[in-house]
């Protein structure tokens, strides 16, 4: 598809930050993105990049449109009037771009009828995902150029990497991954960098003016990440796709995180464009938070807001109890402030959930819209105990450069590893390595037959291999002839036993007689109660700090 420059800038929300547009006034270097988080600390690095301020910019910039908007127009109470921004809003324009990326995603959800899955059951996903995710490489850059202006995938550069180059990697990016067969926020992450790198190249401005502020975002959000989820839901749905990176139940959700940001935004309250962000508050008539738990509000909502529509997946996957598999937004549900708080919060679970987590982002490529390179402006980010644990590539504790400058030598046969303290010689077994645990001590003889086990107390009777008598064996370190000395285990003590009645069979030593109870109503002393006295003192299991009081 072919259109003339747009000139025009898009219109933001407000005068809140938003995502910067590239000049055109001179040549773009496009760089094919890589991977560049390959360890905890890169994660630290990305906090202070270009990229992740983009990325957090051009998200609030979403969620900051998707909040009702008071109404120029007054109605004849004197009130103002809401526009509120539902899923079916027909009050929002969608520009030719945003058109032609609906009619694309259309295009993918054909493909998944062209690769039916695989029959038969399947617990970890279904390898038809594998061809379909194929076909849609094989035609991504055919699909984009039909459905992108040429401006946008031509933009001008000064190098052999076109912007088509960078825009085909977060595209692919946002699917789910071909070889784990699973999908997670971390995809949704590279859909998100895909619609940024076109907003950056100009792909989204729109040629007209609009009576509301920030319908290009809105038509961004509702135009094109509603249809990206409900493909998404299907991908999941027909492969079996797996969590990525999930947390189970203790986390928000196993594959969707922006959803629950801009869901929340539809139902905060309304503001006028020179406000701020509000943090507390609803919308009229928006239904109460604690509604998720409940199957028929969910079923109302779903189909007129994003979070609802989240929750409704939810209970289409799982069953039984909301509160049991879902129990991180039971807690969320029960906060009495409104859902602009709740909006509040969900961002800032998503900076520490998402984007500083290192299984999150470790897969996300860099490149020139998308820079790894430091923020001048950016700020060094909190300590905390998230990012003081994460993750390195083993426990040597070398460096990245080290760690490929000098790879591990391969162990030789019959060396002694590096960490071995000293081995130990058996008979008949030739000595190869020595495990680190190992003792330095003599030599320990083959075993025999007839060896005793340590506990063994009693005298027992064995066949004698020479002429199938039985033979007594002497117990423990009494030996009565040479030839029954020899039968003791290395390690079976030389303390005398008793001569004068034979000790029973038991597996454990006798200790002492343990003291009789004591007389109801009188405490049992410590030293007499021993294991007791502790589990009688041990407090009672504390409660979640997510969970209600009963």
């Amino acid at each position: 598809m072919d259109e003339p420059a747009a000139t025009s800038i898009p219109h933001s929300a407000s005068n809140a930050p938003s995502l910067e547009l590239l000049s055109r006034t001179q040549p773009h270097i496009f760089i094919n993105p890589l991977k560049k988080i390959d360890e905890g600390q890169d994660v630290s690095t990305f906090l202070i990049s270009k990229a992740y301020g983009d990325i957090m910019t051009f998200l609030l910039q979403l969620n900051r449109a998707m909040f009702p908007l008071y109404n120029q127009d007054v109605s004849t109470s004197g009130k103002k009037r809401v526009q509120t921004w539902d899923v079916d809003c027909q009050a929002i324009e969608y520009s030719e771009t945003v058109r032609n990326l609906r009619h694309l995603l259309e295009e993918l959800d054909q493909i998944i009828d062209e690769v039916p899955p695989d029959p038969g059951p399947r617990r970890f996903g279904n390898a038809s995902f594998k061809k379909w995710y194929q076909t849609v490489e094989e035609r991504t850059s055919g699909l984009l150029k039909s459905r992108l202006s040429k401006s946008t995938l031509q933009y001008p550069h000064d190098s052999d990497v076109t912007a088509e180059s960078e825009l085909s990697s977060y595209f692919l990016g946002s699917f789910g991954s071909s070889q784990r067969l699973d999908y997670g926020s971390g995809h949704e992450l590279s859909f998100l960098a895909f619609l940024g790198c076109i907003w950056k190249l100009g792909g989204f401005t729109s040629s007209s003016e609009h009576p509301h502020p920030g319908n290009d975002e809105r038509a961004i959000v509702l135009g094109l990440i509603v249809p990206y989820l409900t493909l998404i839901r299907r991908l999941i749905l027909t492969y079996t796709l797996e969590p990525a990176g999930s947390h189970g139940v203790w986390g928000l959700d196993d594959h969707s995180f922006i959803p629950y940001i801009f869901g929340s935004a539809q139902y905060g309250p309304a503001i006028s464009p020179s406000d701020q962000r509000p943090i507390e508050g609803s919308r009229p008539n928006a239904p109460d938070p604690a509604d998720v738990a409940k199957i028929s509000a969910v079923e109302r909502q779903r189909h007129q807001n994003m979070y609802f529509g989240a929750i409704g997946f939810i209970h289409d996957v799982k069953k039984g109890p909301f509160w049991e598999h879902s129990p991180m937004l039971y807690d969320i549900s029960g906060i009495r402030t409104g859902w602009g708080k709740i909006n509040k919060g969900m961002i800032k679970m998503y900076n520490a959930e998402v984007l500083s987590k290192f299984p999150v982002v470790q897969h996300f490529p860099f490149g020139s819209l998308f820079s790894f390179d430091q923020d001048p402006n950016a700020k060094p980010p909190p300590t905390s105990i998230h990012a003081a644990n994460q993750p390195v590539r083993d426990g040597f504790g070398s460096s990245s450069a080290e760690k490929v400058a000098a790879p591990r030598e391969s162990p030789q046969l019959g060396t002694p590893a590096p960490w071995a303290s000293r081995a130990t010689s058996v008979p008949g077994v030739e000595a190869v390595t020595a495990a680190p645990r190992a003792s330095r001590g003599p030599p320990i003889p083959g075993p025999s037959v007839g060896t005793a086990a340590p506990w063994a107390r009693g005298r027992t009777a064995m066949i004698n291999p020479g002429d199938g008598a039985a033979a007594p064996l002497a117990r423990k370190g009494t030996p009565s002839s040479a030839a029954e000395s020899e039968t003791a285990a290395p390690w079976a003590s030389s303390q005398p036993a008793a001569a004068s009645a034979a000790l029973s069979p038991t597996r454990f030593p006798q200790s002492g007689a343990r003291p009789p109870p004591p007389p109801a109503g009188r405490p049992i002393p410590p030293e007499a109660a021993g294991d007791d006295a502790a589990a009688q003192s041990m407090p009672p299991p504390t409660r979640a700090p997510w969970t209600k009081p009963p």
